[in-house]
Parts: structure tokens; sequence; C-alpha cells
């Protein structure tokens, strides 16, 4: 008889007073059997005093505090973290912006059951950034296309929206992955699918951003693009370097089942 998953929905968050009550709210209504967890970094216009009432008026609700802005990758490791320091089978991250639909989570934690990871796609469905601008797009394809080509990876490798399933990935897995900035998202997946994790896809729709502005820089961005070169160069000539020795899921790298 499999054991019951214990699910964590991590929610990293920066000046998002805004939403953070709509997003709680959103991911409550859906009915699924999860606990909520906000990391916040400090955030000057008071998410995170607003994130403490709501965890005081509903037990499901954490906040984890961090002294100030460590990026968004690093929040994510630290969330990563959390969730296997109390336990937690399957962890479900997301953004604060209202780009990530709630809708979508039981679809996303329903594909888990047959997947390692599950990454919410944008490039599954056509018309899935309808009402974005061009440069957005634009930039969206070209990361998009760098992953496909130097990383050999179909996935959206810089989506947050994902399914992990920590009963099965180590946790020191995350925490070889060095990047603190977005490019945690493309470095970790990278992670993942060398060591032969199985990673699969749910499309999914983001609409224009409807609060607040992007908070990703041109050096973000700078640095994705070395890292995706220099993830690729790795994979070719030191692919040893990226694989987790050590056994996991009960499988072999690559995805093959072991023994017994």
């Amino acid at each position: 008889m499999m054991s019951k998953q214990r699910t964590l929905v991590m929610i990293p968050t920066y000046n998002e007073s805004e939403n953070v009550e709509v997003i709680a709210s959103g991911i409550l209504s859906t009915g699924v059997d999860a606990d909520l967890l906000f990391v916040d970094d400090d955030s000057p216009d008071g998410t995170g005093a607003i994130l403490d009432r709501m965890g005081a008026e509903c037990p499901r609700l954490r906040v984890l505090h961090r002294p100030e802005k460590l990026g968004i990758g690093s929040a994510h490791k630290a969330g990563i973290q959390w969730a296997y320091q109390h336990g937690y089978t399957r962890l479900l991250t997301m953004d604060s912006d209202l780009s990530h639909s709630p809708s979508d989570i039981p679809r996303l934690l329903a594909a888990s059951d047959d997947s390692d990871v599950v990454v919410g796609s944008r490039f599954v469905e056509a018309n899935s950034l309808e009402g974005w601008t061009w440069t957005r797009k634009l930039m969206t394809h070209l990361g998009h296309w760098s992953t496909t080509v130097f990383l050999h990876l179909p996935q959206d490798c810089t989506n947050a929206f994902r399914v992990y399933q920590l009963d099965r990935i180590p946790a020191d897995v995350f925490e070889k992955v060095q990047s603190t900035s977005y490019s945690f998202f493309l470095e970790s997946l990278d992670r993942l699918n060398v060591s032969g994790f199985r990673i699969s896809q749910v499309a999914i729709k983001l609409p224009p951003r409807t609060y607040g502005h992007s908070k990703m820089k041109f050096k973000d961005v700078a640095y994705s693009v070395v890292l995706i070169l220099r993830l690729g160069w790795r994979m070719r000539f030191n692919r040893p370097s990226l694989i987790h020795a050590a056994p996991f899921s009960g499988r072999d790298v690559g995805g093959q089942a072991r023994p017994e």
C-alpha cells in the first residue's frame, strides 16, 4: 500500500503585497490537500507582515522570512530545503505574480504520479502567450530554443511552475545547483535530466502580467546565456560531473530499472 503524499505549495515573494492574498485564496479554493509556504525576502512593501497575518488565520499557511533579497533561485533552494526538512514528499512551486493559475495545480499534481518532475509548459499549445508583448515573446522563445539546442531539453526550462517528487529525488541534487537567480530553473532541470529523472510537462497558458512588473534584469538574461553554453559544454565533454551518482528512485542513470 502506497503511503499518502504530503504536498507543499511553495511561492517566493518580493514586493507582492497586492497578490499574496489572491494567490493563497486561489490555491485553497482548488481543494487540493496541500500546505502553503511563502518565502519572503524582506519585502519593503509589507508583504511579509501580510503573510504573517494570513498565517495566523490559516494553519496550513507558513512563512519563511529571509533577511534580504537574495535571488529567486536562492529562494527556491531555501523553500526546497524547508520542504525536505519538514517531511514533505511532493513540492509544487509557482510564481506569486498571478501568471501561474491555481486552476492548473490539480493537473500538474496528477501528472506527477508517473513522473519525478512535472513542468508547466508554455510551448505545448499554440497561443499560450496570447497578449504578451513581442519583446517578451521573442526573449521567451529564444530561451526555449537555446535550451533545446544546447542542453537537449524539450521542456520549458525557465518556468517555475513545477512539481518535484521529493521522495524520489535526493536533496543534494538541488544543493549542487549553483545558480541563485532565474538561471536556477534551467540549471536544476538540466541536472535532473542528466541524472535520469523522469521529466514530463503539462500545457499551461500564461496571461499578460497583470500586477507589478518583471523582476528579471538584463544581467539575469546574460548569465543564463553563459550558463546554457557552459552546461552544454560540460554535457558534451564532462557529462559525469553533472550526474548524481548515489542510488535514487530504484533506477540507474538514464531511467532504467535496477534489478531487485
